[in-house]
């Protein structure tokens, strides 16, 4: 696993920036995206720097963070930012070190080749098994391959990644994966493999790493409980990558998340993700609405959400909680304006801004429906933060699209809902359901 402390401060931009919170679980490279996603909050529309200290706080920062890996010409250029020197004056020592890159990378090359060129040719390929012990007996009888060999590979991966080659990291730790029988470094070399993907924005295949990853963390931690709550820590982090940039992830990423494992890892030491899982549970409302589990994860995060409010909570948690705990429109409508600048000063939610208003605008409108026989549609569309027109279009658009029986009043200015009131036997029913299973089970309880 790459080294995830960067060395000196990180600037907090405002009161609900929790990036201090994230860095210390992403490996340095993965933090340098949040640096300059908060470099450019800092520009106006014209690309001008609104805050010049504060611009200058994240030079410093990006050149702490990087200064230890092997991309000599961008910390140079950063040296050169933060002392005001053109980059033809920087220091002798950046050039020195630019020439021991290039002379270890010609080294790398050098002892890898034969095995690179081995694992690229399909009649070898063709002849590997899914034992790696005889896949190396096979080569080292065959073609000459050493252990020393395999481990090249594991080091030049490492190598490369140090230097921003990220593409090229992930093939030299995917070959040394295939080879090698060091536990130790096959579960580093996973990690490292899905950093790569992710920097390298293949989502399908960061996807297919953190099922790895997580297999690794259930069953070989399964007898250290401390090292699987901080594997399990990293591994929530950095799936907030794919998680808001690739659909497909949703789901799975989903599901990892509120597996109760993860979910105690997410209560026990990083409850700020509750932003997060919030977030994609909230925008995930257009496709799921109606199924069984968008239902279950929001009231999951209802529960938590309640559970974890002396712990942590920003506008997005206080949203849920104004809706469904407290049930105080005016506060959650109050919530939702400032929940939409946190989401727009976030790295990974800024994208998703404008359908958390949406989708949460919708689940004002639907709670309040549950709840009013009448409802006042300019009343409504001031919940909405919506003008009477634009609150028009909505609650139309909303019984269009949720199906629900109503019908607008336009002279009256109101939508009637059409409650169908339960019978009392159906209430009775409701009231009473699983009674009888619960008073078995006491039964038997009681009779042991």
């Amino acid at each position: 696993m790459a080294d995830s402390k960067p060395a000196g401060g990180l600037p907090s931009t405002s009161e609900f920036d929790i990036i201090p919170k994230l860095v210390s679980h992403l490996d340095r490279h993965m933090i340098f995206p949040l640096l300059e996603f908060s470099a450019s909050q800092l520009e106006d529309d014209e690309g001008n720097t609104k805050d010049p200290e504060k611009a200058r706080e994240i030079v410093r920062a990006k050149y702490e963070l990087l200064k230890k890996t092997n991309m000599t010409d961008y910390v140079a250029n950063l040296y050169c930012e933060l002392n005001d020197l053109p980059v033809e004056q920087r220091p002798e020592e950046f050039a020195q070190k630019r020439e021991d890159v290039i002379t270890r990378m010609e080294q790398y090359e050098e002892e890898t080749s034969k095995i690179r060129e081995l694992l690229a040719t399909e009649e070898v390929v063709s002849n590997l098994r899914s034992d790696k012990v005889a896949n190396l007996e096979f080569l080292k009888r065959d073609h000459g391959v050493t252990p020393e060999m395999v481990d090249a590979l594991y080091e030049y991966g490492n190598f490369q990644y140090s230097c921003g080659a990220y593409a090229a990291a992930a093939d030299l730790l995917y070959q040394f994966r295939v080879l090698s029988t060091d536990n130790d470094k096959v579960s580093a070399s996973t990690w490292g493999k899905l950093a790569s993907e992710i920097l390298t924005t293949n989502w399908e295949s960061a996807l297919e790493e953190i099922q790895k990853v997580r297999e690794q963390i259930d069953t070989k931690l399964f007898n250290n409980p401390l090292a699987q709550l901080q594997h399990r820590t990293w591994l929530i982090h950095w799936a907030l990558f794919p998680l808001f940039n690739y659909d497909a992830a949703r789901e799975p990423i989903l599901d990892l998340f509120f597996n109760a494992g993860f979910i105690n890892t997410i209560q026990t030491s990083c409850p700020w993700i509750l932003r997060y899982l919030t977030a994609a549970v909230i925008t995930g409302r257009s496709r799921a609405r109606n199924s069984g589990s968008y239902q279950k994860q929001l009231k999951d995060i209802v529960r938590i959400i309640r559970q974890e409010a002396y712990e942590y909570s920003d506008p997005v948690t206080e949203f849920v909680r104004a809706l469904y705990i407290d049930f105080d429109f005016e506060e959650a409508q109050r919530q939702l304006g400032r929940a939409e600048e946190v989401l727009r000063g976030d790295f990974f939610l800024v994208a998703a801004a404008d359908a958390f208003v949406d989708a949460a605008r919708h689940l004002i409108s639907e709670s309040y429906c549950k709840i009013h026989a009448r409802i006042d549609i300019k009343d409504l569309s001031a919940r909405l933060g919506l003008n009477v027109d634009e609150g028009e279009k909505w609650i139309v658009n909303l019984i269009r699209d949720t199906r629900v029986d109503a019908k607008i009043d336009y002279k009256e200015g109101t939508v009637v809902m059409n409650h169908q009131p339960n019978s009392v036997y159906q209430q009775v029913i409701e009231r009473t359901k699983g009674g009888f299973f619960r008073t078995q089970v006491l039964s038997a309880a009681v009779g042991r």
